[in-house]
């Protein structure tokens, strides 16, 4: 049966929400201001706080095997440092390819329950892992298999953004994706800090591994039931190929690619190696023992990036968002080229305080790179003279819309490139000064870029600094 809520009307007709079975909304309009205030904040900050947590799992997911394989040699496998790395990339690889469909599910099957499914698709990988880590016997191959299942964590990110974007107003939009980026970048952080105090905490000698993947199960089913029971579909939540079609033809999107490659693509790539390069830089600090628990410090440098990337979009309304990127690069190559002259220092505080400076770069790079997309969209709609709320400019906000998954699509891939970066750099040369080097000259180029597109006033742009 339909039901039908109404606001008190400013003028006109009242505003009226339907409800149908199976959590359907109709008649949404975030935009309504009376609308809004009666309940529609409400019904999107609930949704908001469940799309938070299942995508907070979904990363931790995601990166549990950038934890799992520092302890793999400890629980008996006998593995390469390379096929370590390819434990730690594959996950990122697939995520990435992961989160193109993913955009498009809450318009195919709903936001409430695509979180439902996807919630689900992460009892998978989770599952699994606690199989295959419990037999040292178990062959590369299926360890490699378990971990790419992983990768369905790192399409969650996709679907839960395109899923908020539809129940905020746009003046409350920036922050309400920032929250939901933000938590769902946590996870890495958490996993990274919860893993090994749980297969160490009284397991004596050995190690309860297999906990690394089964711990989280309860949760799962919690994100599970959340969703069922207290967040909706909105009927109005409609694909928009064409947008993407557009979107895609549209240079500029290929350009923010390579710059939010640089930016999340190099926090969630280095979030993913931070445990091995310690590891291998500093085998006695791995983890430090802490009683009965084992804690890793890999956990500060996710925590650090996650909690920075709000701030890096608050500094890009303020300041710019060309001007917050340049800056963050800026930072990101200076953390990188220090991180490579003091490694001979062999001094764990100075390693931790270069990658710690590097991780908050990232950071605001993340958070200032995807403020500019939408900037950028609105400023070729000025150029091509197209008034505010006509159809012309309706097709460049579309086009900002649609490049907004895509670039987060494609910036992921980032989370496969490093790791395999400092693979070939450690084959090649027995170290990691090589693809550090290369990560620095890396990032001059993207301010280089970002300085000449963005920075330096364009006619394609109507003459703005982004």
């Amino acid at each position: 049966m339909t039901t039908t809520v109404t606001s008190a009307p400013i003028t006109g007709a009242p505003r009226v929400l339907s409800r149908r079975p199976g959590r359907w909304i109709d008649g949404w309009n975030a935009e309504d201001p009376q609308l809004w205030e009666a309940e529609g904040r409400a019904i999107a900050r609930r949704n908001l706080g469940w799309s938070i947590f299942a995508e907070f799992l979904g990363f931790i997911v995601w990166q549990l095997w950038s934890i799992v394989v520092v302890m793999l040699p400890a629980a008996g496998f006998t593995l390469t440092s390379s096929e370590l790395f390819w434990l730690i990339s594959v996950p990122s690889l697939v995520g990435a390819t992961l989160r193109f469909p993913y955009t498009f599910m809450v318009a195919v099957v709903g936001g409430r329950n695509w979180t439902i499914i996807s919630a689900g698709l992460l009892l998978i990988p989770a599952t699994l892992l606690g199989f295959v880590v419990s037999d040292p016997g178990t062959p590369f191959w299926a360890l490699l298999v378990v971990a790419a299942l992983g990768g369905v964590g790192g399409g969650n990110f996709a679907s839960s953004m395109s899923n908020i974007t539809y129940f905020f107003p746009q003046r409350e939009k920036g922050w309400a994706l920032g929250l939901n980026a933000a938590g769902g970048n946590l996870g890495t952080s958490v996993a990274q800090f919860a893993v090994p105090i749980v297969v160490t905490l009284g397991a004596g000698t050995t190690l309860n591994i297999a906990l690394a993947g089964w711990m989280w199960i309860p949760l799962i089913i919690v994100a599970m039931l959340g969703a069922w029971r207290c967040m909706d579909n909105l009927s109005h939540a409609k694909a928009d190929f064409a947008g993407t079609a557009a979107a895609l033809r549209e240079p500029h999107l290929w350009l923010m690619s390579l710059l939010y490659i640089g930016t999340f693509g190099s926090f969630i790539g280095f979030a993913s190696v931070f445990p091995k390069l310690i590891a291998d830089q500093f085998p006695q600090l791995s983890t430090i023992q802490i009683g009965h628990a084992a804690v890793s410090l890999a956990f500060l440098g996710a925590l650090i990036g996650s909690l920075a990337r709000p701030y890096g979009g608050r500094l890009a309304d303020r300041l710019g968002g060309a001007r917050v990127t340049v800056v963050a690069l800026s930072a990101m190559a200076l953390g990188a080229v220090s991180l490579v002259w003091t490694m001979p220092l062999q001094n764990f505080g100075v390693f931790l305080a270069c990658f710690l400076v590097l991780f908050a770069a990232t950071g605001i790079g993340n958070g200032s790179t995807y403020r500019m997309i939408p900037s950028i969209f609105a400023a070729r709609a000025i150029a091509t003279g197209a008034e505010p709320g006509s159809a012309a400019a309706a097709v460049f906000a579309r086009k900002g819309a649609a490049a907004l998954g895509l670039i987060s699509a494609i910036g992921a891939y980032g989370g496969f490139v490093i790791p395999q970066v400092l693979n070939a750099s450690q084959l090649v040369t027995g170290g990691y000064a090589v693809a550090f080097y290369g990560f620095v000259a890396a990032y001059l180029a993207l301010i280089a870029l970002t300085v000449a597109v963005y920075i330096v006033p364009r006619a394609s742009l109507a003459h703005r600094r982004i």
